[in-house]
């Protein structure tokens, strides 16, 4: 897998690089700004842009206007957002417009190497890597009349796991449930949001998201 990295923290950028290169990455390019990610992304064409939020020259919304115009020109690289700050605007916008390829994680909470490259690389294959902390900001959109009311607890906790990525599997060990046992709340969560239930898991755990996000 291609990566190419956007960050304007050389400590953190060529961290995050070598991190990727002892996992079995190959780091194609390394940006400090939007525009530097453009032009390695165009030169590099890379699997997957890992991107700040912030970035020269303003420190505001430089890397996400950056990871917009990367998806509108080459939308077959996957984009994994590593930020320190939440931006759950432009997270509901992409994951609306974006079914798959696409990750959100904040950097102060990225604890474990190995869960950090499995991130990577799920969301380089068309997965979803969604930080717990931007899930509950998503969930924590209230509307009136809002769906989420009539989910039990057990199913609000499935659904905030199925929204950070989480296989079945993966629900199913970190609840300490039976695989069946998830698999039914997961198809009632979908009945109760009047969701389409889809073979493709991935879709279906960002369509979720999307749907949540919406006013």
């Amino acid at each position: 897998m291609r990566v190419v990295i956007a960050d304007d923290s050389t400590l953190l950028r060529e961290g995050v690089a070598k991190l990727l290169e002892g996992g079995g990455l190959e780091v194609v390019g390394r940006a400090v700004d939007g525009d530097d990610l453009l032009l390695k992304a165009r030169s590099h064409k890379p699997d997957i842009a890992i991107i700040d939020i912030r970035m020269p020259p303003t420190q505001t919304d430089e890397g996400a206007r950056a990871a917009e115009q990367l998806n509108a020109e080459l939308p077959d690289i996957a984009i994994l957002i590593l930020s320190q700050v939440i931006d759950v605007n432009f997270a509901v916008s992409f994951l609306t417009e974006r079914p798959n390829g696409f990750g959100y994680l904040l950097k102060d909470r990225v604890l474990d190497i190995d869960d950090f490259l499995d991130a990577v690389r799920r969301v380089c294959k068309g997965g979803s890597a969604v930080d717990p902390e931007v899930v509950a900001h998503l969930l924590g959109r209230k509307r009136p009349d809002d769906p989420l009311d009539g989910l039990t607890e057990r199913e609000q906790d499935i659904l905030t796991l199925m929204a950070e990525g989480r296989s079945n599997a993966g629900i199913a060990r970190k609840l300490f449930l039976s695989p069946k046992t998830v698999e039914t709340h997961v198809h009632a969560v979908f009945r109760k949001l009047g969701l389409d239930v889809s073979d493709d898991y991935n879709r279906r755990v960002l369509a979720v998201i999307a749907y949540l996000g919406r006013e």
